[in-house]
């Protein structure tokens, strides 16, 4: 028994130590990477592409600032980081909606299942950017001409797995096959006159993985998590990567671990994330979630700093119909020049 712990325990470390390790590999993987960061007098932002990947799509996870990395929750863990899956009991069915802004739809699934070698999981984004005029350039008092429209998408398709390896450390992992469609465009005219169009479609698998390890001191929890990790995608001649982030988490149970109030009757967790995202300045997110009789959730969260984002708050709830459990989730986020963006959700356990 003692090899046993002692073996998991050397494993939960490498596990550990190789995620730091990859994660440092990542963000230098460029030539000089980092001492341009450091030295240069201009940030280094906005160089990825297919952020619809870095939007969230799970209600309760933006009510919480997307402080969810050191949270073991639902088949929605999946977004954030994979291993907070791993304690999943029995199954799990996630369906989200997203009115984003400039009419853009997001459209989101996940599903996961405890089997006895581990929790096995399924996830999808689908992303509608609405019909786009297709203009061309011309010598005209306009300057383009119009050429009907076009509608561009994005879809995000994955495969995940997670599970525990002791009553404290869980490790989870998640594939994703990630398209992104910009439709034709004219880019040259053929002997007749006749406009030649090029197709603007790109694919690219994407990995995202992650640990989750309860500290033993009171219901302290942390975990670590990178995110879309992937190859390089070229565009005609330019080439960009898809937004990789590392995160890094911990989350407590304040009012039940400095408090004799019954856990079922009310509780109430914060969580604290730091992330280092590839093409945006390190962000702070604190999340809060007070829950009442297990049943009503109410929760606000704070991401600092933002450019145009403030204030983000939603509520949730949760009842048991025998045996089965239905959820109903809403968030809505401040979003300054933008219109509002509000997300909405259904859940299902059993």
């Amino acid at each position: 028994m003692k090899h046993t712990i002692k073996k998991i325990t050397i494993i939960s470390l490498m596990a550990c130590f190789s995620i730091m390790v990859m994660t440092t590999f990542l963000f230098a993987q460029e030539d000089n990477y980092v001492d341009d960061l450091i030295n240069s007098p201009t940030d280094r932002l906005a160089q990825t592409g297919m952020k619809f990947l870095s939007v969230s799509v799970d209600p309760r996870g933006v009510a919480m600032g997307n402080a969810m990395t050191a949270i073991e929750h639902r088949s929605t863990a999946i977004f954030y980081n994979p291993a907070g899956m791993a304690r999943i009991e029995g199954g799990d069915v996630f369906l989200g909606q997203t009115q984003f802004i400039a009419d853009i739809n997001y459209n989101a699934a996940s599903a996961a299942y405890n089997t006895p070698i581990g929790v096995f999981a399924i996830s999808g984004v689908f992303v509608n950017y609405g019909d786009i005029e297709r203009v061309v350039r011309a010598d005209n008092e306009q300057g383009y001409l119009t050429d009907g429209t076009f509608a561009p998408t994005a879809n995000a398709i994955g495969l995940g797995y997670a599970r525990a390896l002791t009553d404290r450390f869980s490790v989870g992992g998640q594939v994703k096959y990630v398209t992104q469609n910009l439709g034709s465009n004219a880019t040259a005219f053929d002997d007749n006159g006749d406009y030649v169009y090029s197709s603007y479609k790109k694919n690219v698998m994407s990995y995202d993985f992650g640990v989750i390890y309860n500290t033993g001191l009171r219901s302290l929890t942390i975990g670590m998590g990178v995110r879309n990790f992937s190859r390089e995608i070229t565009y005609a001649e330019f080439g960009f990567e898809l937004p990789l982030t590392f995160r890094i988490g911990a989350t407590m149970n304040i009012l039940n671990d400095f408090t004799s109030i019954d856990p079922d009757l009310h509780r109430f967790v914060v969580a604290l994330d730091t992330e280092r995202p590839r093409d945006y300045y390190e962000q702070i997110k604190l999340g809060f979630e007070y829950t009442l009789m297990n049943t009503l959730s109410l929760r606000a969260g704070y991401i600092y700093p933002e450019d145009e984002k403030g204030l983000n708050a939603g509520a949730g709830i949760q009842r048991d119909f025998g045996g089965v459990g239905a959820s109903v989730d809403f968030s809505y986020t401040q979003f300054g020049v933008f219109s509002n963006v509000t997300r909405f959700s259904l859940g299902l356990t059993f």
